[in-house]
């Protein structure tokens, strides 16, 4: 049901289709994908950071269920990055990307660590305090991602 939900917000039935899939596809539904699967992740994250900051009362029910969707977001991430889906249509993913396949793949694998270790943390919160400390290392991933693989 998770998953199917996902997928409809997506507007995709591909959603957990691997990397091979993909390959298959046209860079511009690739890229599309791509950005929609981030633009939930920035959604959901608009969530936790309110909370963390105070901007939105702490609800820990809500909290858990925002950072278990970016963490399921975040393990099927690596795909929406498949060979030659930098062009086709406008983007901000940097050449980089591909260039250094091994730095991207060491931010990515830090993104999915800490937004499942975020997502376990979060299942106990009884306060923000029990969730800000991981929110601050998920948040430090997604910074690395941004400085050195997305364009401003």
């Amino acid at each position: 049901m998770k998953h199917a939900l996902i997928a409809a917000l997506l507007g995709t039935s591909t959603l957990f289709a691997s990397a091979p899939a993909f390959a298959q596809a046209k860079p511009e539904d690739v890229i599309k994908y791509r950005q929609g699967l981030y633009q939930v992740v920035a959604w959901q994250n608009r969530t936790l950071g309110g909370m963390v900051k105070g901007q939105i009362p702490f609800n820990a029910a809500e909290f858990a269920r925002a950072a278990e969707l970016i963490a399921d977001l975040a393990a099927v991430a690596p795909g929406a990055f498949a060979p030659d889906s930098d062009k086709g249509a406008p983007t901000r993913a940097r050449p980089e990307i591909w260039s250094d396949a091994a730095g991207f793949k060491k931010v990515m694998d830090s993104f999915q660590a800490e937004s499942t270790k975020l997502a376990q943390v979060a299942k106990g919160a009884k306060d923000v305090d029990a969730v800000r400390g991981q929110y601050g290392a998920f948040i430090k991933t997604c910074g690395a991602c941004h400085d050195n693989f997305r364009t401003k």
